[in-house]
């Protein structure tokens, strides 16, 4: 999966809380929802606010499903409000490989592996 497939995909599922999502859709995403900030905050700071704020259901929606690959709930979110640990934690967890076959949360996203 690439920058542009990965960014269309959780855009399409913009609050959709529910299925898996690989890694690779995940850091995609993560990467371009980062550049699209940077980028429009370097025209100004109120653009910059605007689109973290359209783009934060998404990002929350795609951890989720990210947690959900690795057999964890999404409620695990929350535990980015500790500070470093939190954060850390989540980190760990997002670069885990995929759960090989169906879990509680339904089948592997796309029908692919631990890409």
């Amino acid at each position: 999966m690439d920058m542009k497939e990965a960014f269309v995909t959780c855009m399409k599922k913009y609050a959709t809380f529910s299925g898996r999502a690989t890694r690779s859709e995940y850091w995609w995403f993560i990467l371009c929802e980062v550049l699209i900030i940077v980028g429009v905050s370097a025209i100004s700071d109120r653009l910059g606010g605007l689109a973290g704020l359209v783009l934060l259901l998404p990002v929350l929606a795609a951890g989720a499903r990210r947690l959900h690959d690795i057999g964890r709930s999404a409620w695990w979110l929350l535990i980015g409000f500790i500070p470093v640990i939190g954060t850390l934690l989540l980190i760990y967890w997002a670069v885990q490989p995929s759960q090989p076959g169906a879990n509680e949360f339904g089948e592997p996203a796309s029908g692919l592996n631990a890409v």
